[in-house]
């Protein structure tokens, strides 16, 4: 055991592809790689950086000299500053020309957003998993009739895989809100200290066409095609806010998902997967505990809370930027990713093995059909000859005394057994049992699922089909 605290989304929830966007090797490498994109850049519009010293930067791209770096930041207190430092006590003829022009935001901005924009990309692939997953399993049980809830009282029947594509087109909806967010991604680009390029302008002579296409190149060399038109020293701080917006509303769909599960689970209907060793309590051995959704729901109420913060953050900034945004975002952004990155692995992981349990669910519906069904008793009793009035009023003692013997002595429903009992309904009683069929009271369910996703679902799937891969193991 270690005598210090270890991040569980790092050690017990995330994939090691997450974590490895966010970790120092990552940030600071693209640190060099801006760098390296500024003085390359340069060097083509005409300032005097070397090929030779290009070269030399790139040596050392990703051999990061830590130490140094870590020494120096004792020193003088500043995290870029050092990393310059460190860079050309490695790269010494670059050392120079290293950081020339830039303030510290043209690397720890840029680089912000390109993990942002590489992390949020393996989100939309995850999610797009689980669609595929539930879009599976939305089929399969298309026709399954179960109770419907309002209120968490039953209502009228509707079918699983109907209730799945509930799930379902949440996601859907994540997924669209995403590739928005995805294609308004911008650098922040070569914008000097207070966002006004004057550094760069000034290196170039006054030439702003230069300095305009100092900009281009640098982001046609870190794979982006377009920047901020306009910033202080900082991208727009109201962008973290959008990215943990659309993390937060994975995360609502997850926990939606996983709350009704737990629902399901405890009418034991549909269980999540359970492993054959497994302890779900460690007093009651008997027991199946809904854990892996019960942490789905954990982490996306984590999730859920942390757009205020970024909120807060935009709303304080000072003028052209203040250095308190810098302490939440270096927490905030990494582990919404991070807990996201849990959740949908779960998700996947669970979805694709969900446990469904027909006759409990053929059983709950026996025991409320027979009151859902009145409204259809009614109508046949009345094409019969019956008067609607006089059938209502027996239907409705009926009803009451098959309820009092469910509610007030735990009986079965016996509701139908009173009907065919009862002379009043003789003209429709040999029908009754053929009424009561559960796939008369679903109503375009099935149908709508299917139109559902063969019209939305499949063809967003089939266009990433690249995208789709084996479930990612989970600790458990």
């Amino acid at each position: 055991m270690k005598n210090e605290y270890e991040n569980p989304l790092i050690t017990r929830y995330a994939s090691p592809e997450t974590s490895r966007i966010f970790s120092d090797d990552n940030r600071f490498s693209l640190w060099r790689k801006l760098w390296i994109a500024l003085a390359e850049s340069e060097s083509e519009l005409g300032l005097p950086v070397t090929a030779e010293q290009i070269a030399e930067m790139k040596k050392y791209a990703a051999d990061i000299n830590y130490e140094v770096a870590a020494a120096r930041e004792r020193e003088v207190r500043h995290d870029v500053m050092a990393h310059v430092y460190a860079f050309g006590r490695q790269a010494k003829s670059a050392a120079p020309i290293i950081h020339l022009g830039a303030t510290s935001c043209f690397v720890t901005d840029n680089a912000e957003i390109v993990m942002i924009n590489d992390a949020l990309k393996v989100v939309r692939a995850k999610l797009l998993n689980v669609m595929d997953r539930l879009a599976k399993f939305a089929l399969k049980y298309k026709t399954v009739p179960v109770l419907g809830f309002t209120h968490l009282q039953p209502a009228q029947l509707t079918t699983l895989g109907k209730r799945a594509s509930l799930w379902l087109q949440d996601l859907l909806l994540d997924y669209e809100n995403l590739e928005f967010l995805l294609s308004r991604v911008a650098l922040r680009g070569v914008k000097g200290t207070t966002g006004t390029q004057g550094s760069f302008l000034s290196l170039f002579g006054g030439d702003s066409e230069k300095v305009k296409r100092l900009e281009r190149l640098v982001e046609n060399k870190m794979g982006f095609n377009k920047s901020y038109a306009v910033t202080g020293q900082t991208y727009p701080r109201k962008f973290d806010y959008n990215v943990l917006s659309a993390l937060s509303q994975i995360a609502q769909s997850a926990s939606k998902f996983a709350t009704d599960l737990r629902l399901l689970q405890s009418m034991k209907e549909v269980e999540e997967p359970f492993e054959s060793s497994q302890i779900g309590s460690s007093a009651m051995a008997y027991k199946r505990n809904p854990m892996r959704s019960e942490r789905i729901c954990s982490l996306a109420r984590f999730v859920m809370s942390l757009p205020q913060t970024a909120a807060v953050t935009a709303g304080s900034q000072w003028l052209e930027r203040t250095l308190d945004d810098s302490a939440a975002k270096r927490i905030t952004i990494p582990q919404a990713f991070l807990a996201v990155d849990g959740i949908l692995n779960l998700y996947m992981n669970v979805s694709e093995n969900l446990v469904v349990y027909e006759k409990i669910i053929a059983k709950h519906i026996a025991a409320e059909l027979p009151f859902m069904a009145t409204e259809v008793i009614i109508a046949e009793c009345v094409k019969a000859g019956g008067n609607r009035q006089d059938v209502h009023e027996r239907i409705r003692v009926h009803s009451m005394a098959a309820a009092r013997v469910v509610k007030e002595r735990g009986g079965e429903n016996d509701l139908i057994a009173r009907l065919k009992a009862d002379p009043a309904f003789s003209s429709v009683a040999k029908k009754l049992d053929a009424v009561l069929k559960p796939e008369n009271f679903t109503g375009r369910a099935a149908e709508q699922t299917d139109e559902f996703i063969a019209d939305f679902v499949a063809p967003l799937l089939a266009r990433h089909k690249a995208l789709l891969t084996k479930t990612p193991d989970i600790t458990v």
